[in-house]
């Protein structure tokens, strides 16, 4: 008997534990514009799925390329998307029905040199999951990964005093399944239901004095591209074409790395073309002048787009893909 009761005390602990979680959850963890996203794949299907980073969250307008080729699409991209968390994001998307036709995958050398980084990032993906065998298989194999705070306290990389000025807000999106689009928006960028990030002009006198980092071949992390490989892998098995593509930089910022991006260019060719799949790179070659490297179409040396050049590229990246 006096088991039990321990038992019982012990259960109850662990079940108002939980519940205050949920709540702290539910009340800090911010609604994000990956959220929107991550429902919008989960939910629907669509004829083209784009994923990758930053590069092709601003350069990438599926509105602009569904009026040429009229193929529907989503924009998946976002800074810190690494190629195992586009991996995950396939297996939901499948799995709830959604598998796209064809997957874009914009390649930005930066997440294949380095190692996902540890916290609050894991989470960015992994906790718009909707409950599934593949967030269980990413709990499992990313997040465990991680220190407790990241599993226990998902908020805790979270400005405390701004969540909690912001929580009425937060509550009722979450209960009410709201997904509208307007309060990601500020002076600089709009976030479009597609997925796209529409990005302010900047005059380049104004862009900080850094350049896109330059990376060679051995400096790739083998597990990045084991996650690569897996991606390419799953599409064939599922029948989803898959084309890599990395966006042009201005002429200034690709000055700056040519060296490195002539190498990694030669990189990905070899691998993607020993792949059987396109790679289509807008900064070398045939695809060089498709396109317009002009500093004033960018918000930044790193090869960020303003929202016209952003279309201008997206309505050249469809007749590509077309052909």
């Amino acid at each position: 008997m006096r088991n039990f009761k321990l038992i019982l005390s012990m259960a109850v602990i662990v079940t108002i534990f939980i519940l205050v979680l949920f709540a702290a959850d539910l009340v800090l963890y911010p609604c994000t514009f990956m959220r929107n996203d991550i429902h919008a794949i989960s939910t629907e299907s669509f004829d083209d799925v784009y994923v990758g980073t930053s590069h092709g969250k601003m350069n990438i307008d599926p509105e602009t390329i569904e009026k040429v080729a009229k193929r529907s699409g989503h924009n998946l991209c976002v800074g810190g998307e690494y190629p195992e968390d586009v991996l995950y994001l396939l297996k939901l998307m499948i799995e709830k029905g959604h598998a796209p036709k064809r997957v874009v995958y914009e390649i930005s050398p930066g997440y294949f040199v380095r190692e996902k980084e540890v916290g609050n990032n894991y989470l960015l993906f992994y906790h718009e999951f909707p409950m599934s065998v593949s967030k269980l298989e990413y709990f499992k194999n990313t997040v465990l990964k991680c220190d407790l705070r990241t599993m226990f306290f998902p908020w805790y990389e979270y400005d405390l005093s701004y969540e909690l000025s912001h929580a009425k807000e937060t509550v009722g999106k979450k209960i009410n399944s709201d997904y509208s689009a307007e309060s990601f928006a500020t002076d600089s960028q709009r976030y479009h239901e597609n997925g796209f990030i529409e990005q302010q002009p900047v005059d380049p006198s104004e862009f900080e004095d850094e350049y896109a980092d330059e990376w060679f071949p051995e400096d790739i992390i083998e597990k990045n591209m084991d996650d690569l490989k897996s991606i390419i892998d799953l599409c064939k098995e599922k029948n989803i074409e898959f084309v890599a593509v990395t966006t042009p930089l201005s002429d200034d910022a690709l000055d700056g790395c040519m060296d490195g991006s002539k190498a990694l260019n030669d990189y990905y060719s070899e691998f993607f073309s020993g792949a059987g799949v396109d790679y289509i790179n807008f900064n070398f070659g045939e695809y060089y002048d498709m396109t317009d490297h002009d500093l004033n179409g960018y918000t930044d040396y790193d090869g960020h787009m303003n929202g016209d050049a952003a279309r201008r590229f997206s309505e050249v990246l469809a007749h590509v893909l077309e052909k």
